[in-house]
């Protein structure tokens, strides 16, 4: 990596970190113009800058409005990258379908996930929120998917979460599938307990 592009790297990770966003679509646009990546751009810049905003928000530096706000930067930076990402991938890493489950009405995570894994070469179905567990196995068994990512924000939404990976498990796609979780309310002892 040249010298220039450490530099532009790290002041788009740290636009990021102020949530700047006018520097962060201008930061965008100079790495697409100098030729980096979009994957770098995602991983070098944009990423780095969204793990400190989570360490921070951990810390209690930050506050769930600069979460929301940092979530709301990246995905405007993403409408930036998306065109550049579709025209450089040329195999697919595999396919994903992804919802936020039934009964909560948050996207923001999973928008983010959703820009980091079309990043990676996936090709992503993308659901939306609210969606019960009889459509997700249902779009999963459609799309021969290889993965189902499943968001939830909300502890009240623990047990949607949890039906609805008994019931991909119990469903024909359910050995064929791999599942991941996440969200706020999910932890690695959550995770392991669900399957």
């Amino acid at each position: 990596m040249s010298v220039q592009e450490k530099e532009i790297l790290e002041n788009l990770s740290k636009s990021m970190l102020n949530l700047d966003l006018e520097s962060v679509k201008k930061g965008v646009k100079e790495a697409l113009e100098k030729n980096i990546s979009p994957q770098k751009i995602i991983k070098e810049g944009l990423g780095k800058g969204m793990e400190e905003v989570g360490e921070k928000f951990a810390s209690h530096e930050y506050f769930l409005s600069d979460l929301i706000v940092a979530g709301a930067i990246m995905q405007e930076a993403m409408k930036i990258l998306e065109p550049h990402l579709e025209a450089g991938v040329t195999v697919s890493a595999g396919k994903v379908v992804i919802a936020t489950v039934e009964g909560d009405l948050h996207d923001i995570g999973k928008n983010i996930v959703i820009s980091m894994l079309k990043s990676a070469g996936f090709t992503v179905v993308d659901l939306g929120v609210d969606v019960p567990a009889e459509k997700i196995i249902k779009k999963a068994e459609e799309e021969n998917a290889d993965i189902i990512a499943l968001s939830a924000l909300l502890s009240v939404v623990v047990p949607y979460l949890e039906k609805t990976v008994k019931a991909i498990k119990e469903s024909p796609i359910g050995k064929k599938v791999k599942v991941l979780v996440g969200g706020r309310c999910v932890d690695e002892e959550l995770a392991r307990r669900i399957g």
